[in-house]
C-alpha cells in the first residue's frame, strides 16, 4: 500500500502537509506517492474563479489565522499577509510533476512551498524557480525546457484529470491506494497512514 499526496502550490494547508510528509510516511514505513496537480479546474467547475478563501472574507480570515497555528507549533515560518494569494503555480508543477518520481522532486516541491509562504517570493517567476533547481545542483535551463513542452503539459492536465477521477476536490489531498480512500486536508494525514497499515 502507499499513500499519494496530492498537492497544489497556491494551497495553503498543502505548506504545513509538504514539510512533513516524507518523514510522516517513513516513520509510518508507509510508501509516498508525490503528485502535483492544480486546483483551478476543479473551483472553475464550481463556478469559482479566485480561492474560497477570498470569496468568503470570514473563512479566509480564519485560515491564515488557523495557519499560523499551525507553522508555530511545525516551527515553520508563515510571512502574512502574502504579496499576492493564490499564487500562480502552474510552472512550479510542471517541473514538479518531472520530478515527482525523481530524488530531487520532494525537495524542490519544499523549496517552492518556503519560497512561496516563507520568503514571498513569486513563484510564477522563472528566475524564482531557476533559482530552487540550481541550488539543488540541477540544469535549470533543461528543466525549464521540458517542463514547457507540450507532452509535459499534457501530462499535467491528465494528472489533474486522474486527480477529479479519484474524488479530489481540495488541497492537500492523500488517496490510500488499492483502495482508493480519500483524506482531505493536512489534518487527516495521520489518517491517511494508519488507514494504508491496516
Amino acid at each position: 500500500m502507499q499513500v499519494e499526496f496530492w498537492y497544489e502550490f497556491a494551497s495553503t494547508y498543502s505548506y504545513p502537509a509538504a514539510m512533513r510528509v516524507e518523514r510522516a510516511a517513513a516513520e509510518a514505513g508507509v510508501a509516498l506517492a508525490w503528485r502535483p496537480f492544480l486546483l483551478g479546474p476543479i473551483f472553475g467547475a464550481q463556478g469559482w474563479n479566485d480561492s474560497p478563501f477570498n470569496i468568503y472574507p470570514a473563512k479566509g480570515k480564519y485560515m491564515w489565522r488557523d495557519m499560523a497555528r499551525i507553522c508555530a507549533a511545525e516551527g515553520l515560518t508563515l510571512k502574512t499577509p502574502p504579496a499576492r494569494f493564490p499564487q500562480n503555480g502552474l510552472k512550479a508543477a510542471r517541473l514538479a510533476l518531472i520530478g515527482q518520481d525523481e530524488p530531487w522532486g520532494p525537495e524542490f516541491t519544499r523549496r517552492v512551498y518556503l519560497a512561496n509562504f516563507a520568503e514571498q517570493k513569486d513563484i510564477s517567476e522563472e528566475g524564482v524557480l531557476a533559482g530552487i533547481l540550481d541550488a539543488l545542483g540541477l540544469d535549470a535551463a533543461a528543466l525549464a525546457a521540458r517542463a514547457s513542452e507540450p507532452v509535459n503539459k499534457e501530462r499535467l492536465k491528465t494528472q489533474t484529470a486522474e486527480a477529479i477521477a479519484k474524488g479530489v476536490f481540495g488541497a492537500p489531498s492523500f488517496v490510500v491506494s488499492g483502495g482508493d480512500e480519500l483524506f482531505w486536508g493536512n489534518d487527516r494525514l495521520d489518517a491517511a497512514l494508519q488507514w494504508a497499515k491496516r
